[in-house]
C-alpha cells in the first residue's frame, strides 16, 4: 500500500522522498508504507565532501517530515554520483546533462546513497527520537560513449532528474560495462542497507 502525502494509513512506515525510483524499488522488495515528500534545500555548501553532503540532506528530508507532524517510522535518502571526487547532481538542462555524461565516459565512477532511519514516536516514554544514517557505495564503470550516443541519450529525455545525468534501470544500462555494490543502490535505494537498519531500529516491516 502506497498513500502520497502525509496522510495517515496502515503502514508503520514513511518514505521521506519524491522518487518514484525508491518507491517502486520498496514495493518490489515487499514493504508498504506511505510517502510525505519534504521540502528541503538540498544545495551543497563550500567544501563539503559528496558523503557528508548526502548524509546531511538525507537527514534533513527525515526532519522535515517529522515538523510536518509525522510520527510514525521515517526512511529518507539522498543520492549522489562522484567522479573525480566531484559531485554530479541533477542536470539543469541538455547542456549540462551531456557535460556530465562526457566525463562519465570510458571511466569508474562512484554512487552514494545515504540513508537515514528516525524510529517511529513513542509517546509513552516521551524519549527524543533518535537518528541513524549511514552511506552506501557502489563503483560503475561506463563504456567510452561517442558523440553520437550521448546525443541520442540526453534526446530521450531520460538524463534530466536523475543523479549523474543516467539511469541504469533504463536506456543507460547499455553503456554500464560492470558494476561492483548494490545495484538498487545506483537506482537510488540500496534496499538491503534499509531493510537491515528498519530491522535495527525496530521498525515493522512487511
Amino acid at each position: 500500500m502506497v498513500n502520497s502525502g502525509c496522510q495517515l494509513g496502515v503502514p508503520t512506515l514513511v518514505l521521506a522522498s519524491a522518487s518514484p525510483r525508491r518507491a517502486d524499488l520498496l514495493q518490489a522488495a515487499g514493504i508498504a508504507f506511505d510517502i510525505c515528500v519534504p521540502d528541503v534545500d538540498e544545495s551543497a555548501r563550500d567544501g563539503e565532501s559528496p558523503e557528508a553532503y548526502v548524509r546531511r540532506v538525507a537527514e534533513a528530508k527525515a526532519r522535515a517530515v517529522i515538523a510536518a507532524g509525522e510520527r510514525r517510522a521515517i526512511l529518507a535518502a539522498d543520492t549522489v554520483v562522484v567522479i573525480g571526487g566531484r559531485a554530479l547532481g541533477k542536470p539543469r538542462d541538455p547542456a549540462d546533462a551531456r557535460r556530465m555524461l562526457e566525463s562519465l565516459s570510458g571511466r569508474t565512477h562512484v554512487v552514494l546513497t545515504a540513508i537515514c532511519v528516525i524510529p517511529a514516536e513513542d509517546e509513552r516514554s516521551g524519549a527524543a527520537r533518535g537518528v541513524a544514517c549511514q552511506v552506501a557505495s557502489t563503483a560503475v564503470e561506463f563504456k567510452a560513449l561517442t558523440p553520437g550516443e550521448i546525443e541520442w541519450y540526453v534526446a530521450t529525455g531520460e538524463p534530466m532528474g536523475k543523479a549523474g545525468a543516467y539511469a541504469i534501470q533504463g536506456r543507460a544500462s547499455r553503456f554500464v560495462s560492470r558494476i561492483e555494490g548494490s545495484y538498487s543502490n545506483v537506482v537510488g535505494l540500496p534496499v538491503a542497507l534499509a531493510y537491515r537498519m528498519c530491522n535495527e531500529a525496530g521498525i515493522l516491516v512487511s
